[in-house]
């Protein structure tokens, strides 16, 4: 198993993805980046994430690494058995971005201890959009590129 396409996939699609909610929550809410990453450690830690400090934040961070590159695993060794996710790429890419978001959304975090707000039409849009432009394509390209 080549490792080279899960690492890079994983620290790329975590880096867009964590880099679009940062500025997103920005943009929408006024929320800093060390806030987002407590709302990721929530739902390993639950609630009390939100009074943590920086070790908090980081164990948001890693949280979130780890998720984009189990996602990027899951998508690799999908294209070992199906090679058709690597010949149409973008395609597939987004799709798959469209199943990890909904992955995530309905199975993911209804398991995990976050508490979330009302889910908005414009939240969504933006959170679809976002997984699958900054995680699902991304993904899939290094994926493809090291399937060379």
């Amino acid at each position: 198993m080549n490792f080279q396409p899960i690492f890079w996939g994983g620290l790329i699609a975590g880096t867009l993805d964590i880099c679009a909610a940062f500025l997103t929550a920005w943009l929408r809410r006024g929320i800093s980046p060390v806030r987002v990453l407590h709302f990721v450690a929530s739902g390993l830690i639950g609630p009390a994430a939100a009074q943590g400090g920086p070790k908090t934040a980081l164990l948001g961070l890693a949280l979130h690494f780890l998720i984009a590159t189990v996602a990027t695993a899951v998508f690799y060794l999908a294209s070992r058995k199906w090679l058709f996710l690597i010949e149409r790429p973008i395609h597939f890419g987004l799709l798959y971005g469209v199943a990890v978001y909904l992955f995530m959304n309905f199975v993911v975090l209804p398991l995990s201890l976050v508490t979330r707000g009302p889910v908005t039409v414009s939240g969504f849009i933006i959170g679809l959009l976002t997984i699958m432009f900054c995680v699902g394509l991304p993904i899939a390209l290094i994926v493809r590129r090291f399937s060379r």
